[in-house]
């Protein structure tokens, strides 16, 4: 049995934009004057008609599927098409060419306010939109407390929605979407407005949905949310599905992408092939030395194989690794104990204001935590070309057992501003020893003093 809910083929959209208002008179006119001409007269006729305008593709033969269960990332930059493709999902804006087959319920939480009558009442509003979505009157009445209680704006139900902030319109919007239970949720970044106490509600509902079985599309600027909320992640370019794959590698092509002064198509694609045919594989040990059990050891067989470089400007880190505070070097490491992690930097050219950092990552490319050589407030650092940095971090290994990433970057002033001169992500890989009956839970040691007696 299919169990694709979405199905996208080919879906193309374009706007017509002209020259200057009257050209939207004249084309049509030429247009009817070459339907009424033969042969070569009308040929001059239509090509006259086509320079008065000329076509914008927001999406650009755009193809996926979509599984039931499934949630989807969209990302991309300002005006790459992402909201012009949820509205063609959702069913709000029709293609230029292409088809989209929708299975089940569909909640959309697009533009702010879309499909609200300011002039309706809150509740008025509610009752309008579960109406749209296929709930009959018994039905909603069923739901309206939930819909009231997750919304959370007090006497303003009862008020024209034209008086709500913002925030207010997103609480109301979304509640009315996520507590009917829709079997596709699509969410713009509408959610961005809202309070982060009520961000986390959201977040967490949508999570819930997720485990129902919910199909989950979702657009965000946020690449963290992306890799925790999705399965799967899309990366659109003027209108175009660029690459698709696990969130993590999508998200790194789509960083490189923005930061890096170098990077073009054809090596993005590289490097994302690479991380999608890698295999972080851990040992089993039998390689080690220095070492076994609870102590901390090299194997060399641990080794980082989705690194993702970004272009050298003048600057290269190099050997990043990690080592004991003695200098003795490491990838398995005995959890609360303290290590350095240390690479070096070579520079071909004078630079100012350089700052060196490094960043924890998990597997599935969540951050844990960084930290940078100099704050934004210091002026970091002068080199001059043929001078090597030394670049020290030293630790405490709070992770919790488990395969752990380190990124490695290096920034300087430029006249634009402050700028990556080389960046390597995934620069280091390492692996946090398992210890028997350990009570912690989650991806982070907090060193908690546990106290548990029973009063008289």
């Amino acid at each position: 049995m299919d169990d694709t809910v979405i199905s996208v083929k080919n879906v193309s959209k374009a706007y017509r934009l002209w020259n200057d208002p009257a050209a939207r008179f004249k084309a049509p006119m030429w247009d009817v004057l070459g339907h009424c001409l033969p042969g070569r007269p009308a040929a001059r006729c239509f090509e006259k008609a086509a320079g008065y305008f000329r076509d914008f593709y927001a999406l650009k033969d755009v193809s996926f599927d979509v599984k039931k269960g499934e949630s989807v990332g969209i990302i991309g930059r300002n005006g790459s098409g992402k909201s012009t493709l949820l509205q063609i999902i959702a069913g709000t804006l029709q293609p230029t060419g292409g088809t989209v087959e929708v299975r089940g319920r569909v909640a959309a939480l697009l533009e702010l306010g879309s499909g609200f009558n300011p002039e309706f009442t809150g509740r008025e509003n509610v009752y309008m939109n579960a109406a749209i979505l296929g709930l009959t009157r018994e039905e909603t009445d069923a739901r309206f407390d939930a819909i009231a209680s997750f919304a959370d704006i007090g006497q303003f139900l009862d008020q024209p929605v034209k008086t709500y902030s913002s925030g207010m319109v997103v609480r109301l919007a979304f509640a009315v979407q996520v507590v009917i239970e829709p079997d596709i949720l699509i969410v713009d970044e509408a959610l961005s407005v809202g309070d982060e106490a009520f961000q986390r509600k959201c977040y967490d509902r949508m999570e819930r949905l997720k485990t129902r079985g919910t199909t989950l599309i979702f657009v965000s600027h946020s690449a963290g949310l992306v890799v925790q909320l999705c399965d799967r992640a899309m990366l659109l370019h003027q209108g175009a599905k660029f690459i698709e794959g696990q969130p993590k590698n999508v998200v790194t092509i789509y960083h490189k992408w923005l930061y890096s002064a170098g990077g073009v198509a054809a090596e993005l694609q590289r490097d994302f092939n690479v991380l999608e045919n890698a295999t972080e594989g851990v040992d089993s040990g039998t390689d080690q030395t220095g070492g076994n059990g609870m102590n901390e050891f090299l194997a060399p067989g641990l080794a980082p194989h989705t690194v993702v470089e970004y272009s050298a400007q003048g600057a290269k880190i190099i050997d990043p690794h990690i080592e004991t505070l003695s200098g003795i070097r490491l990838n398995n490491l005995a959890r609360g104990a303290e290590y350095v992690y240390a690479y070096s930097v070579a520079f071909t050219r004078t630079m100012s204001g350089v700052r060196c950092g490094c960043l924890f990552k998990t597997t599935h490319g969540i951050e844990l935590g960084g930290i940078v050589s100099h704050s934004p407030r210091d002026c970091g650092l002068s080199v001059r070309a043929a001078q090597v940095l030394e670049v020290r971090f030293r630790f405490a290994c709070r992770m919790l057992p488990g395969v752990y990433f380190l990124n490695a970057g290096v920034v300087a002033r430029t006249e634009r501003g402050e700028e990556f001169m080389h960046r390597l992500v995934d620069a280091a890989i390492f692996r946090v020893l398992d210890e028997p009956d350990l009570p912690v839970t989650g991806t982070v040691d907090f060193m908690v003093d546990r106290s548990c007696r029973v009063l008289q």
